[in-house]
């Protein structure tokens, strides 16, 4: 399997699921069902607030309402339908900006490496580092001048403010070798006696090459994959045996380091898709380090992600045919447990058009005619194939900001531009 087949095998889920009908919602699905679910435009035409500008610079004031909606929340969750739409990632980065400047969230927890989150934070708080090179170094699917945009934004704001803007990345699975200099470097400063017995366990586990679809590519080729955890482990171990003064932050993030290499030693020995056991791993742990990150900092934080983690569903199911459906809890459904309503998760759509791919292409996004009936109710309980759905759903009780600058009987009247890089 070589790493274009590796990459679409992750994207597979969000391209499949383009089409569902997923509101720019303030509020969750709940497990409460409704008798008579309200169509998609009643409901719209009941609750909706027309923007007046989907320009990422223009003034905030026509996103009060959305305010009202966050209110005291600690996490807000910003889920795109799909990667690669560029108004979508225009409409969040004016979200995010009505977040930051409005409500004074001050970090954004991204679905990206950990690793290359580092370097992005570098350059939003102090400038080090080339934007581009760092938009190339991102995932595949972030490789857009939207994401551009919204980095150039966040160290923009940095520039001008005392209260600066933090970027973390919560997920593992492209844990780069910065990763393993980062903890040679730690012990080297704080237990240099230390440094053979690390070493050691670095030599085997360290990637081979700097590019991560390659390394990753081969280890999922190897048939004992137990020697490499054992020693990601046994650094983890390691740095969390050495003394340390307590409440030390540089121990925190070496040691949340060390936790990443674990985590993708072991996701990577998990079945892979179709099965659903790494998918399951992958949005545990992404919540386990978004909340991590939220103990560290105190910050309330905007989660930039797909829909599919943003979500509260405690039972996602992403129908693929012909492969067995995929199932697992959410990010944002162990966040809701957590956090109670203190997370919010907002859903950003559109309605037909073409999505970027990358490097695979484009792929066509139908309008709705050509879609199942059951788009038309998209908080009716059950199962559809060839969508997302949540067991248990009713439509959210708060208001809602729908992000168009027309009229909404006619929104659904406009394409969507694929992302361009």
């Amino acid at each position: 399997m070589n790493p274009p087949t590796l990459l679409s095998r992750w994207r597979r889920p969000l391209v499949a699921a383009a089409a569902a009908a997923m509101m720019l919602l303030t509020g969750v699905l709940t497990a409460q069902a409704v008798s008579t679910p309200p169509s998609v435009t009643g409901w719209i035409r009941h609750n909706a607030t027309v923007l007046d500008t989907v320009d990422p610079a223009a003034p905030l004031d026509d996103l009060a309402p959305l305010g009202q909606s966050i209110g005291n929340a600690k996490i807000v969750g910003l889920g795109e339908s799909t990667h690669g739409a560029a108004e979508e990632e225009t409409l969040k980065l004016r979200t995010l900006r009505f977040l930051v400047e409005r409500m004074s969230f001050r970090s954004i927890a991204w679905e990206e490496d950990w690793t290359t989150g580092l370097q992005v934070n570098e350059y939003i708080r102090s400038g080090k580092g080339n934007p581009d090179m760092l938009i190339r170094q991102m995932s595949p699917q972030w490789q857009s001048r939207q994401v551009a945009d919204v980095l150039r934004w966040l160290h923009d704001f940095n520039a001008g403010h005392a209260g600066k803007v933090q970027f973390v990345g919560v997920e593992y699975y492209l844990t780069r070798p910065l990763a393993y200099d980062e903890i040679d470097a730690y012990v080297a400063r704080t237990a240099p006696e230390r440094l053979p017995d690390l070493r050691s366990h670095l030599r085997v586990i360290r990637p081979s090459t700097p590019n991560m679809f390659e390394y990753i590519t081969w280890y999922l080729s190897v048939p004992d994959k137990r020697p490499y955890i054992r020693h990601a482990r046994q650094v983890y171990g390691l740095l969390n045996g050495l003394p340390h003064r307590p409440g030390d932050r540089t121990r925190a993030l070496a040691l949340h380091t060390a936790r990443q290499i674990v985590s993708f030693y072991e996701h990577y020995s998990l079945p892979q898709p179709p099965a659903s056991d790494s998918l399951v791993y992958r949005d545990a742990h992404a919540a386990q380090n978004l909340r991590w990150w939220q103990e560290l900092t105190g910050n309330k934080i905007v989660y930039w992600a797909a829909s599919a983690h943003t979500a509260n569903a405690p039972q996602l199911r992403i129908a693929v045919l012909p492969d067995p459906d995929w199932r697992y809890p959410t990010a944002g459904s162990y966040l809701r447990r957590w956090y109670g309503q203190r997370y919010l998760s907002i859903g950003f759509t559109g309605d037909h058009g073409a999505v970027s791919l990358g490097p695979e292409g484009t792929v066509a996004l139908p309008p709705p005619s050509a879609r199942p009936a059951w788009t038309s109710s998209p908080w009716t309980c059950g199962r559809p194939r060839h969508r997302r759905s949540a067991t248990g759903c009713a439509p959210p009780s708060r208001p809602v900001a729908f992000p168009t600058a027309v009229p909404a009987h006619t929104w659904s009247a406009a394409a969507w531009r694929s992302g361009s890089t």
